[in-house]
Parts: structure tokens; sequence; C-alpha cells
């Protein structure tokens, strides 16, 4: 008896919300559902449809799960239920810090911020980009406007707004609480050390003098660059002026 009880009390499955939608012939595309993955700096929340994904929120932004289903109805209007099963790819996108190729929906934004998040997605894992380069990518003057979409990222981690920095270098976390960032960019391999190097008296490329190419310090060609052929620049009007030209990988802001 007293074990019939106890079974009585157990907590309902995950999914149970999902399982009772599906039993009452609910279509899949009336509502989101959402799983909590576990990254290097704690749980990821992330809602999707059936096409794409919908929203994503580090569990450290939220108090509870009610609070990101309650923060997801408002800004996209669709209930998320709670699910054990991901978009097929996310698990790996998440895994592998890659999710340039997974479909995202961000039609919840304005034009301007779905451009700069857009430009955000082509950062690869393990490097960083200045403001002024995702600006320019997104075809916008103010780099203002890249620091505000950053800030209201709804797809946090999945589209890695910690892997921009200022123009000076330092990390513009516009979208994280204090070390969240910082913990993202170590899981991915980034030596801020390394960059504050470069960046501490105002250098902010790097140029190899055998091959006369200038990069962000982070792309994968400047991190081959050994340390007696390096020749740092504090912008690209003095890499140009020295003889060097833009790597083609990286693509930095000419002017």
């Amino acid at each position: 008896m007293e074990g019939a009880l106890a079974d009585l009390t157990s907590p309902a499955p995950l999914d149970f919300g999902l399982r009772v939608l599906r039993h009452v012939g609910i279509a899949q595309d009336r509502y989101d559902q959402y799983v909590r993955l576990e990254t290097e700096s704690g749980g990821l929340y992330v809602a999707f449809s059936p096409q794409a994904v919908t929203g994503a929120v580090l569990e450290t932004m939220v108090v509870s799960t009610q609070m990101f289903e309650e923060l997801h109805w408002s800004r996209t209007g669709r209930t998320a239920i709670r699910a054990t099963v991901p978009l097929p790819g996310l698990r790996t996108a998440v895994r592998t810090r890659r999710a340039g190729k997974l479909a995202i929906d961000l039609g919840g934004v304005s034009a301007v911020q779905r451009s700069v998040l857009e430009a955000v997605r082509s950062v690869p894992a393990g490097q960083l980009r200045p403001v002024s380069w995702v600006a320019r990518e997104a075809g916008l003057r103010d780099t203002a406007d890249v620091v505000e979409a950053l800030r209201v990222n709804p797809v946090v981690l999945l589209v890695p707004c910690h892997r921009v920095t200022h123009d000076d270098g330092t990390p513009c976390d516009a979208a994280y609480l204090p070390g969240v960032g910082r913990a993202l960019r170590a899981a991915e391999g980034i030596d801020m050390e390394r960059f504050a190097r470069f960046t501490e008296e105002g250098a902010v490329l790097l140029g190899s003098d055998t091959t006369r190419i200038f990069c962000h310090p982070t792309c994968a060609h400047a991190r081959r660059i050994t340390p007696q052929h390096q020749r740092p620049f504090h912008s690209a009007v003095e890499a140009h002026r020295a003889g060097y030209r833009a790597c083609r990988v990286c693509r930095p802001v000419a002017a």
C-alpha cells in the first residue's frame, strides 16, 4: 500500500506535457518544444519548432523553467513545451561549438538586429572579431547597433556573441552575466592573455613578415605565425602603408 501511494507522488516525466499534446492530436506546428543541454557555462535551454531553433537562454539567465517559458512566449507568441529529444543537429552543434549550419529562426528581431546576428554566426569557433568587423559584415555604419543587437541576442551561444570584442580588444559581453563570456571563450581555446598582449598597446592586427599578410590575432592563420615573424599593427591603414595586405579568410576592416 505504501509503495502504491509513493508511486502516486512520483514526479511527472519531463515531457509529460508534450505527451498530452500528442495524445489529444495537437499539431506540432502549433507550439515549440525545448530541451536543456549542458555547456561549459552550465545548462542551456533551447526552444525549437519542427524546422528550426527559435530561442536559447543560459540557465543562469533565468530563475526557473517557468520563467524561460514565459520569456519565450512574450518574445515569440508561441508556447514552449518541455521535451527530451532535441532538434536534429542541435546536440552536436552545442558539443562542437559549431552552429553555423544549424537552422535558426531569427524572425522575432528587427532587420538590423538580424543582419548583426547573422554576421556573428559566421565567426568561427576559437576566434574573435571586433564590433567594427561585425558592422561592416552587417552593412551598418554605427557599431552601437551591433552592441544593442548582441544585448538582445535571443539565441545565446548558438549565435556566438561571446566571440565579439570592442575595437580596443576588450570583450563585448553585452548578453552575458560577468564570467560567462570568459568561460565560453576559454572552452573554445581562445587565449585571452595572448590576445591582450597584442592589444594592450593598441595593436589590434597581426602581420607576418614572411607572407606580408595581416590578420585578426585569433585568425587560424595568425596563430601559425612564429614569434620572430610577428608584426603587430595598430590599424589596417598602418599595415597597408607597411606593404602588407589583408587576410582573405578573416578579412580585417580595411580602414
